[in-house]
């Protein structure tokens, strides 16, 4: 779970220098724990010319997602497309997305579209940290969707976290029986959760002055 300190140092360093207080998402890829990337296939591109060739390589369906360190909620600025299904779709689609953030942001330097492999089926989580005043850095787990947003359903451990009380975090929320597959749903991986929640939680402890990963 180790990571490259040096590669993310010199992310780290560039959106210092450019006055960001928030990584795009292929930034915050590159910095995320080694094991992320067999999970899905991502990249970003700068035409949709070369989004749909990368999409086509990928394999359909897609998903699409505006690049823009100005635009951090990207639903909000229509730069969101799922289940893109075709290469003259994924086109289309850059070229929509690149409007809709415009009219959302003139000002926004839009770097480009990200393709992302589309999964199906599974369970949205959430892994983050935190900066508390009392007790510093902190890592945090939740389902994802509305679980978060409304219900506030978050556990926190403190950084860097060990394999057990990441696998502690997976019991501490309230919908943990969810986790354990409800109604016919198959159960999450927990060795796999608790990897990502340990290299986060590593990652965090390893750069204290950090942006937010969006």
């Amino acid at each position: 779970m180790a990571h490259d300190k040096t590669a993310v140092r010199k992310i780290l360093d560039k959106v210092k220098a450019e006055g960001r207080t928030s990584l795009t998402a292929p930034e915050g890829s590159s910095s995320a724990t080694p094991s992320e990337s067999r999970y899905r296939r991502k990249a970003w591109r700068r035409s949709a010319a070369e989004a749909a060739k990368l999409a086509t390589a990928m394999g359909f369906p897609v998903v699409l997602k505006i690049v823009s360190p100005e635009i951090l909620h990207k639903t909000e600025a229509g730069g969101v497309l799922v289940g893109v299904k075709s290469a003259d779709d994924v086109a289309k689609g850059y070229d929509t997305i690149i409007a809709n953030a415009k009219k959302y942001n003139a000002k926004a330097n839009l770097l480009g579209v990200q393709v992302q492999q589309m999964l199906t089926g599974g369970q949205e989580v959430i892994i983050g940290a935190v900066t508390d005043q009392s007790f510093g850095k902190l890592v945090a787990f939740g389902l994802g969707g509305i679980l978060v947003e409304v219900l506030k359903d978050i556990t926190f451990r403190l950084a860097p976290a060990t394999r057990d009380d990441a696998l502690s975090m997976l019991d501490g929320v309230q919908a943990a029986e969810i986790l354990k597959g409800v109604r016919g749903a198959d159960p999450v991986d927990r060795e796999a959760l608790a990897n990502v929640i340990v290299g986060v939680s590593q990652l965090i402890s390893s750069f204290q002055r950090s942006p937010r990963w969006t």
